[in-house]
């Protein structure tokens, strides 16, 4: 059995880049930026990498309303693919990641002071 399967946590490095290949598919690029940090000479030191996350269909419908700084957690498969570079007329490699899913992580945004007030009393309501 095989497997290729990636899962990554961090936050987008800037706001997504939609495109359409075809007619009927979307494509959505993420720049996803993941920390690490180990110790060096009793030192700290942080380690910021970067992932390339491609993603299409309808998940790149949803992925293309995120924003930049929008912490998210992806699932998917790590691919390379090449391509002819013009600047340097050379074979290049680049490794992405090719999303099957994404979990937004931010906290939801605080509900309006009536809701607020709307719940208290149904939460009384209750107690009683």
């Amino acid at each position: 059995m095989y497997q290729n399967k990636v899962t990554l946590i961090g936050f987008l490095g800037s706001n997504p880049e939609a495109r359409t290949n075809n007619p009927d598919v979307s494509v959505t690029t993420l720049s996803l930026a993941t920390k690490s940090s180990y110790k060096k000479n009793g030192e700290y030191v942080s380690h910021t990498e970067w992932h390339r996350c491609v993603v299409f269909g309808k998940l790149s419908e949803f992925a293309k309303t995120l924003t930049k700084g929008a912490h998210v957690q992806v699932e998917g498969e790590l691919r390379s693919r090449e391509y002819e570079s013009k600047k340097t007329n050379s074979k290049q490699r680049v490794w992405e990641i090719r999303v099957s899913s994404i979990l937004k992580l931010d906290r939801a945004e605080k509900s309006a002071p009536e809701d607020q007030d709307h719940d208290e009393a149904s939460q009384e309501e209750t107690a009683a």
